[in-house]
């Protein structure tokens, strides 16, 4: 999950004698503090344009002239609740991509995953969690099936192997669960792997049904506690490039929710420009060619 592009490419240019709305301070102040009340995503006073690009759309479609009607709106009309996951959806942008960051997912499959499934196997059980948190349209997570299938090959069918995927947005999820990607989607993977893990179809790519049955996709939203200790307990977690747009606070709720999810020993693997320095010093953090594996000791 990441927020606000730098691009705009994707909000159609108003024409000549349209006039585009402005937000005034007063209503940045209420639509930003609603939508970190919401959802835990704080958006700063230099992005203000960015609201008025980004929410013109929604002002259009609901006939209101100004974002005070907007935030009104949200707060108080009945069908407040059906336009949340509209607003959600456009505040947040899916910009990813399948095999995303390979010198990560390489300690991931080398240093992470076959460690703990030697250990698994040790203490005589075949039973995998893995959690994508913020999975956008399943690049994430369905790469992670792959890397699983890589590693316990003709052995998947026989463990007990599940990865939850999250996200905020409904809209994302539902290109998720349907599992068919253009070729730019793909453009960071491996030749083999596309021909392992995909079939084509012109030019669309779906994922392999195998991957699928790994999969369990689902509404969540990261700044709501009870949702958080709702998911079943991981031995690995991925959350990438989505709390680097949390504050202090709302990153250290989150990384506090992980490390309770974690089973003791777990891992927990966030997004290159991340950090857990001043935000948690509950994990041991190892030190990687290309990325920081942060266990959970126990």
């Amino acid at each position: 999950m990441a927020l606000f592009p730098t691009s705009t490419s994707s909000v159609p240019s108003p024409g000549p004698l349209s006039k585009p709305l402005k937000v005034t301070n007063e209503e940045f102040i209420q639509l930003r503090d609603f939508i970190y009340e919401q959802s835990g995503i704080y958006i700063a006073e230099t992005r203000k344009y960015l609201v008025e690009n980004r929410l013109a759309n929604r002002l259009k479609e609901l006939n209101l002239k100004n974002f005070g009607e907007y935030y009104y709106y949200l707060r108080y009309d009945v069908n407040r609740r059906a336009e949340l996951p509209k607003l959600f959806e456009v505040i947040t942008t899916n910009e990813t991509s399948f095999w995303r960051n390979p010198p990560q997912l390489q300690v991931f499959q080398e240093k992470v995953l076959s460690v703990e499934i030697e250990k698994l196997r040790k203490a005589g059980s075949r039973k995998l969690r893995i959690w994508s948190a913020g999975c956008s349209t399943g690049e994430e997570p369905y790469t992670l099936a792959m890397i699983v299938h890589e590693v316990l090959k003709a052995e998947t069918k026989s463990w007990d192997i599940r990865i939850t995927a999250n996200d905020l947005s409904e809209a994302v999820l539902a290109s998720a669960r349907k599992g068919v990607y253009n070729e730019y989607a793909l453009r960071t993977t491996p030749q083999e792997i596309i021909k392992r893990y995909f079939i084509k179809d012109g030019s669309q790519y779906a994922v392999d049904p195998a991957l699928k049955r790994l999969i369990a996709f689902g509404p969540i939203n990261l700044s709501d506690k009870l949702q958080l200790r709702r998911v079943e307990r991981s031995h690995i977690v991925f959350c990438r490039n989505v709390i680097i747009y949390f504050d202090d606070e709302m990153k250290r709720q989150v990384i506090e929710a992980f490390y309770d999810n974690l089973l003791p020993g777990g891992c927990l693997l966030i997004g290159h420009s991340e950090s857990l320095h001043n935000i948690s010093r509950a994990f041991k953090p190892e030190h990687h060619v290309g990325t920081i594996v942060y266990r959970k000791e126990g």
